[in-house]
């Protein structure tokens, strides 16, 4: 027969805790043991990751040729491959715990319930025994001890409720917890099932990336110079027309209505910060705007797949691809998010484009994944800062291009160093 105070006490009965929380213990171990697993298999990814990583940047540095580029882009599959596999990795990890918090909270629930259900019943002993008042105990004749023991009764029964008022509000805060938690591993599944098939994306790019290379160069090193001399100068080609055109224009830009220089209005693009050229006439940035000549932004280091996030919050005015009329001479795919401070930003160079135009933006919010699309001696982010009166996305003409091509486009002035404001 079950301790009396277990009928009493607004927990499970000790009659059937053992053999529930047996059961129920082997199926949390049962999972625990497989996250572990999946965690570390996680952990020797990112390690793997990392040392892809190491050599890219390595190969990275070594003079441009076809054997080069061959190994770069060999290696960025070899990464992205990994990548997919982690993403894999933490998907299964996420479902895990998803299946243990569920577990979790049906327990949570049957104990709350079963609490609830002894926390009624000692109510109901409480209120029975109070129905005979302490004096009318002493006239019916009872015995002294018999007093003391309705006495005695009649406090554990408050006793009781109060423990068991306790242990219900502490199991549903508990329960609270885990239906959180549930929720916020089923946004995070969400992502990275997104990210799994980003990652998929650009793998399939980079592998026509590397076809296209072998089949327009015939792996021959001397058709890869005479490209990248080609490519060289359609570039300046392109550049310059485009220099002449913004040159020509006079739009009025208002600099009261740009925010204060070194206020770090704006954040970081990446995750992790590598500048590989500034702002202005050299490839170490001058102070001041756009002078017409030099580099109107700044390039950070980023493997192909790195994601790109919004500098502040705002809305995409338009994306494009430069590519698609005039091919390797310019930005290629393009981001330009304008904000409500009087700036607007431009990431260049995208393998993957994930906002569209008119969509309201958030500070860090995914724009898309970096690559080495338009003119690019190798996968990095480009960011232009321009004040918003002096840019718009225009279509033209291009002579040396032979079509119609749409891209922001700016008065001179209207070019800012991205380091000021970063």
């Amino acid at each position: 027969m079950p301790h009396s105070r277990c009928i009493v006490m607004g927990i499970v009965g000790c009659l059937f805790v053992a053999p529930f929380f047996i059961a129920y213990g082997d199926t949390i171990a049962d999972l625990k043991n497989k996250i572990t697993e999946r965690n570390t298999a996680i952990a020797d990814i990112e390690r793997e990751i990392a040392d892809y990583q190491k050599q890219i940047e390595t190969t990275g540095k070594e003079a441009q040729s076809l054997q080069s580029t061959i190994k770069y882009i060999n290696l960025e599959q070899k990464k992205l491959q990994s990548e997919i596999r982690l993403t894999e990795n933490k998907i299964t990890a996420v479902n895990f715990r998803l299946e243990e918090l569920a577990n979790a909270i049906d327990g949570k629930e049957d104990r709350i319930g079963e609490s609830r259900s002894a926390l009624a019943q000692t109510i109901r002993n409480l209120a029975d025994a109070e129905r005979t008042t302490l004096v009318e105990t002493m006239l019916s004749g009872a015995t002294l001890s018999s007093v003391w023991r309705t006495v005695d009764d009649l406090e554990r029964f408050e006793r009781d409720v109060r423990v068991d008022l306790v242990r219900t509000k502490e199991l549903k805060a508990d329960l609270e917890d885990k239906e959180a938690e549930t929720q916020v591993n089923r946004t995070k599944l969400v992502s990275l099932k997104a990210d799994l098939a980003d990652r998929n994306t650009l793998l399939s790019q980079n592998k026509k990336t590397k076809n296209s290379l072998l089949l327009a160069t015939k792996n021959k090193e001397a058709e890869y110079k005479k490209i990248l001399t080609q490519r060289v100068a359609k570039r300046d080609a392109f550049e310059q027309e485009l220099l002449q055109f913004e040159s020509e224009l006079r739009f009025a830009i208002d600099p009261s209505r740009l925010p204060t220089a070194g206020s770090g209005v704006l954040k970081w693009p990446l995750d992790s910060i590598r500048i590989t050229q500034k702002f202005g006439d050299t490839a170490f940035a001058k102070s001041g705007a756009y002078n017409g000549k030099g580099h109107n932004g700044v390039d950070f280091a980023a493997s192909i797949g790195t994601k790109v996030k919004s500098a502040l919050g705002g809305v995409v005015k338009g994306t494009g691809d430069t590519d698609a009329v005039c091919s390797g001479a310019s930005y290629g795919k393009w981001v330009l998010v304008e904000h409500a401070n009087g700036l607007s930003t431009l990431y260049a160079h995208f393998s993957l484009i994930k906002v569209s135009e008119g969509q309201s933006v958030g500070t860090g919010e995914l724009l898309g994944y970096s690559g080495d699309t338009g003119y690019s001696t190798g996968p990095h982010l480009h960011l232009t800062v321009y004040a918003t009166q002096g840019v718009k996305i225009m279509q033209r003409k291009s002579a040396v291009c032979g079509g119609t091509y749409m891209m922001p486009v700016a008065d001179l002035k209207a070019y800012l160093d991205p380091l000021k404001y970063l």
